[in-house]
């Protein structure tokens, strides 16, 4: 009788588990997910790198050497001395102070309160005084900067309108762009930037529920006191988004001011866009100049923290 022969197992070409190579990992759904979403956009993104981020980093480079428009073959890393300068520099110093008055006059006085006045008394008006005021207060915004600043300059000069008008008056007039000079552009930018304020505020306006106000005159809140109790806190976040429009904006004015007095008499209506201009291209100093852009560059962005936080603020 025949002796049962054992099955040897047959070997297989399959490698230990210790050798195997490692499974292939497809990447997660929301990765692919989140590329497919970036990918319309990329151009766009490519397009803001290329000439808004990368002409910033260029000019942050040069800020920091002592390159000129002539007479230099080459220039040189100073590290700190052009900002050393300008805070040691009286000109700058006073374009900064006269920057303040320019934007706080004109903007957070000016645009601001005017366009709020102005939403205000058009939404009680009539339909055809809204569409008169609209038309007139929106065409000075979409004048030219450069076609407002020649008719500001014809209203406010010696042999202007505004001294026609005074001298038909019989009260004394005066060369406004030479006493005051600051003034009068602050009031040229009140005049052409009002519409934008105007229309922000008129779309705020309209959110408010009317039940909201005639329950408040029904309880005998006076005009005044709706304004600051109720219309003020509803249409907080409007005010702050144009604020920091409107700062920016009037931060970096320049041919309505050229156009008018080019920063004079004697620098006294110089704000810091003209002095980075004159330092740059008139003087020859680039570094310098773009220095100037630089820290007028930090100013603009620390009033859009401000006003960031305030549209964070509950009311």
């Amino acid at each position: 009788m025949k002796a049962p022969t054992s099955r040897i197992p047959r070997q297989t070409s399959r490698p230990p588990s210790w050798q195997a190579s490692p499974p292939r990992l497809s990447p997660p759904p929301r990765v692919l997910r989140s590329l497919a979403r970036a990918l319309p956009v990329s151009p766009a993104l490519i397009l803001l790198l290329l000439f808004l981020a990368g002409p910033i980093a260029y000019c942050g480079y040069l800020a920091f050497t002592d390159l000129q428009l002539t007479g230099q073959a080459h220039a040189s890393f100073v590290g700190l001395a052009n900002f050393r300068r300008a805070f040691q520099d009286p000109a700058f110093l006073n374009a900064v102070w006269l920057t303040l008055v320019f934007t706080v006059v004109s903007s957070l006085l000016g645009q601001n309160t005017l366009g709020l006045t102005l939403a205000a008394l058009m939404r009680r008006a009539s339909k055809p005084v809204r569409t008169l005021t609209g038309g007139v207060v929106v065409t000075a915004w979409v004048l030219p900067e450069v076609v407002a600043g020649f008719l500001l300059y014809a209203f406010f000069r010696a042999e202007g309108t505004l001294n026609a008008v005074l001298d038909l008056l019989r009260l004394p007039s005066q060369n406004w762009l030479f006493t005051l000079p600051v003034l009068a552009v602050s009031f040229a930018n009140v005049w052409r930037g009002t519409a934008f304020s105007m229309l922000v505020y008129s779309a705020a306006l309209s959110e408010i529920p009317q039940e909201v106000e005639e329950a408040a005159e029904v309880d005998g809140a006076g005009g005044w006191r709706r304004l600051w109790h109720i219309t003020l806190p509803m249409i907080r976040r409007s005010i702050a988004t144009n604020l920091m429009l409107n700062t920016l904006q009037t931060l970096s004015v320049f041919g309505l001011i050229w156009v008018m007095t080019r920063g004079g008499p004697g620098g006294r209506s110089q704000t810091l866009p003209l002095f980075m201009y004159e330092q740059a291209f008139q003087n020859s100093m680039i570094g310098y100049g773009t220095a100037v852009a630089l820290l007028l560059l930090v100013v603009g962005a620390l009033f859009s923290l401000l006003y960031l936080r305030l549209l964070r603020t509950e009311v």
